[in-house]
Order: structure tokens, then sequence, then C-alpha cells
């Protein structure tokens, strides 16, 4: 197929080289402008845009979808236009321009998280299963039609970078078999459900402090779902008051419960920091000082005399 491709962040990346290895023909992809990043704050360009260049691909970045780059759109006559994390709404205009619509790879089995961060909020939440969706898109946030489904397992220690590592090449795939067949005729659209819809908002900074009256699987699920961003956190008591902020990155819940109270550091076991909460214990697997890389919880610990403190 004649095809335009829009996407930006890393997990966009699989999509554009499996179609591009499937040989379809890829007019132009679409992508964000570049963004200031590292310390120097210097221009970046989005994974999708380097790999495109490495493609030899044509490159387009506007800032919106407004009048001018609608025009430029449909000149391109595209077939069908693939979004994976563009980062920018479609409107209705842009929906009609090729011939097949538009279609979205969603990483949530919808109806279930339509929105921003379905990965995440599918580990905090507990389920136990995530997937993509391959679905044609409409003007509503995540409400189309289903084309494609494909299902992984979430387990007691899956992180958010973890699950969104292996999602990405199930997307690519997906893709692939939803255009061979939309090609050949035989793919038909499900509607979507409206029992069941949940939305995944857009994860926040302040939401990644650990609250130790909360329950340990409730905590370690929130570990391991805010890994690798905002990633979680907690500031440790000292004499003045002060404290330090410790990020943990891994973190699984144990039975044990304790009488301490809640936050504090009641054991270390071995490759594990064990911290006292609201039902269960926390067990801290990996974690990041202030100014420090991330370490094993047992590497941290032979130089950290920490039994017995509380983190706030």
């Amino acid at each position: 197929m004649k095809l335009v491709f829009a996407g930006t962040p890393e997990f966009s990346v699989a999509a554009l080289d499996a179609l591009h290895a499937a040989g379809h023909e890829i007019v132009a992809v679409y992508t964000q402008p570049d963004r200031p990043a590292g310390r120097g704050q210097k221009l970046t360009p989005a994974p999708v845009a380097r790999r495109a260049r490495e493609l030899g691909l044509d490159v387009q970045r506007p800032p919106k979808l407004d009048a001018d780059a609608q025009v430029q759109l449909r000149a391109l006559v595209p077939d069908i236009m693939v979004v994976v994390a563009y980062g920018l709404l479609l409107p209705q205009a842009v929906l009609d321009i090729p011939r097949h619509g538009c279609l979205n790879i969603h990483a949530s089995l919808l109806p279930r998280w339509r929105g921003a961060a379905p990965i995440a909020r599918a580990i905090e939440a507990g389920d136990r299963e995530s997937g993509i969706t391959i679905m044609q898109m409409e003007a509503g946030l995540d409400t189309g039609p289903m084309l494609l489904k494909g299902t992984l397992p979430i387990g007691a220690t899956t992180t958010a970078a973890r699950l969104h590592d292996a999602l990405a090449p199930l997307g690519a795939k997906l893709i692939v078999e939803a255009l061979s067949r939309i090609a050949a005729g035989d793919l038909r659209a499900t509607p979507q459900p409206a029992a069941g819809a949940t939305y995944a908002r857009k994860l926040s900074k302040d939401e990644a402090r650990l609250d130790w009256t909360q329950a340990a699987d409730v905590l370690a699920r929130k570990v391991r779902a805010f890994n690798p961003a905002p990633v979680a956190w907690s500031t440790l008591d000292d004499d003045n008051g002060a404290g330090e902020r410790v990020r943990f990155w891994n973190a699984e819940a144990r039975a044990q419960n304790s009488k301490a109270a809640a936050g504090t550091v009641i054991d270390t076991q071995g490759d594990a920091l064990l911290l006292a909460t609201g039902d269960g214990s926390l067990a801290i697997t990996q974690l990041q000082r202030p100014g420090g890389r991330l370490l094993a919880a047992a590497e941290a610990l032979r130089s950290w005399n920490i039994l017995g403190r509380k983190f706030n």
C-alpha cells in the first residue's frame, strides 16, 4: 500500500521498520518537531525522525495539522495512514484523507485503557494482561472500531519498561497483518463495547510519591508501573529533617507484616530492602540515591546503614 506513517517515540520505530520491510510505499513520515534534550538542551530529532532518515524516507514535522499541513498531506494521495504514539490529535479532515482511513496501533486491549498512559495504568491497576489493538481511528479518543488484537501477560515482576519493549514488536507484527488483510478485503472492524471502557490519564510526578500506609501490593504495582518514568520515590528521614529523596525502580509485595510504622525499613534481606506498609511489606530490589546510579538493593546495602530508618 501507499501509506503515510505518523509516530514519534521509540515505541513507534518497530512499526515503521516492519512496514518498510514488508514493502509498503511509505510516501512520508510525520513526527513531532525536534525538542531540546540532554544537559545542553540541544534540539534533538525524535527516534522516528532519526530512523526515517536512515531509511531514506521523507520526514515531515508540522507543529500542528492545520489547513496548510492538510493540503500537503492530501497531495500525497495515501491509501492509508498508520498512527502510533504520534502526539498530535488528528482532526476529522485528516482522518478523511486516506482512501482506507487512519489506523492506530494502541497499547491496550480496548476498550480498556483509552488515553495517554495505557501501559503504566494496566500495571498499576493489577491487570493480568495487556496487549495491542489495531483500531480504525475516528474523532473520539481511542473510540474507533477494532480490527485486530494481540495479548501479552502481565506478571508479578513486569515493569512498564519491559511491557513497553514487548508490546512494540507485537504492534509491528499486527499492523503488517492488518494491512495485508485490508488489501485482501478480508478484515472486518468490530465496534468497541461501551462496557469496560476506562481512561488511562497521563502520569504525573506528584503521584509517583509513595504513600506507605497503602498495602504492599498496591505500592509494588505503582513502583513497576512508574518505571521508567516518572519513577516512584520517597524521602528518607534524617536527624535535621532534610532527608534524601530515594527513587525506587523495582519492588515486590511480601506478606510479612510488622508493628513498625509504615515506611520503616524493617529488614535488609540480602537482595532486598524490606519496608513496613499499611498491609504486608514492600521488598525494594532496585533503587537510586540522589546523584547516584541505579543499583540493585543488595549492592546499595553494602555501604548504607539504613535498618530502622523511616521513609516519609
